[in-house]
């Protein structure tokens, strides 16, 4: 079962601790609308333990240029039972409208993942590093002890659909860094193809965190399974589609924790991406 590892004060620190510049502007044009949160659905199938969280249960933001669901607390959306799970802390679903943005902000000690489903994303930082992030780019920058950057939806007339993870390091005050990397359709197709890691296994980009996410795209009878090691735990998101993990059928948004299991398996998509988080 999810719960937080930490006391409810050390909860409230971490929230507080939550800065980020976009966020100040983006909280000024409009007030953030919490949807309803249902409780986190218990499975018991043999020695597994699954909590479910469906899509509709996430925090919400609407902003206008800006629609953002959280799964996990951030900003104006607070609850101490969804500080983030293991190391990671942030999933935010992001549709941005076209020509539309974040202006120069700042980062820190924070692995920050960009995965963008549909559209593009504009990027600029402090280090130099500037390009344009498309369906099939993951972008991987590592705050360090400080950055500042843009993202700007670049395109006249067509909304930007993306998610942006953060992950925490397992070290701080580094030189910030900047990667980006290219995973096919069919690297993805019927199989888990590594996007991060601590060891940058199997082409993917290295994180500063004992943590590995997978990326998937499952139809039909494809299918593919995850050994977790002794200790590890997982978190699985649909970006979309459908898709059954562990016997359990998931939509697009939902996400599932999985705990005290040794293995992750994922069949019955439906035009489904997956991404699936392995933890300590």
């Amino acid at each position: 079962m999810i719960s937080s590892k930490y006391s409810a004060k050390r909860q409230g620190e971490r929230a507080q601790n939550i800065t980020h510049a976009r966020d100040a502007a983006m909280w000024q044009q409009n007030t953030a609308s919490v949807a309803p949160l249902k409780s986190f659905i218990l499975l018991k199938q043999e020695s597994t333990m699954l909590t479910i969280r469906r899509a509709n249960e996430r925090g919400h933001a609407n902003h206008g240029w800006l629609d953002s669901f959280h799964t996990f607390s951030f900003a104006n959306y607070y609850d101490p039972a969804h500080m983030g799970f293991g190391s990671l802390r942030v999933i935010n679903d992001d549709r941005i409208a076209a020509a539309r943005g974040f202006g120069t902000h700042g980062h820190r000690d924070m692995e920050i993942i960009t995965y963008v489903l549909d559209g593009a994303i504009a990027h600029k930082d402090s280090m130099g590093s500037g390009s344009t992030i498309k369906p099939g780019n993951v972008q991987r920058m590592s705050a360090g002890r400080g950055v500042m950057h843009s993202e700007f939806n670049p395109q006249p007339d067509t909304e930007t659909h993306m998610l942006q993870i953060w992950i925490e390091p397992d070290v701080t005050g580094i030189a910030p860094e900047y990667e980006e990397r290219e995973f096919s359709d069919a690297q993805k197709r019927g199989r888990l193809q590594a996007l991060v890691s601590p060891d940058g296994a199997d082409g993917s980009m290295k994180i500063h965190q004992d943590a590995r996410l997978y990326g998937g795209l499952f139809d039909g009878d494809e299918s593919a399974a995850l050994t977790l090691a002794p200790g590890r735990r997982a978190w699985i998101h649909v970006a979309r589609g459908g898709l059954t993990v562990n016997g359990v059928e998931l939509s697009g948004g939902d996400a599932v924790a999985i705990t005290d299991e040794t293995r992750v398996e994922l069949s019955g998509g439906k035009n489904a991406e997956v991404l699936v988080f392995d933890l300590a």
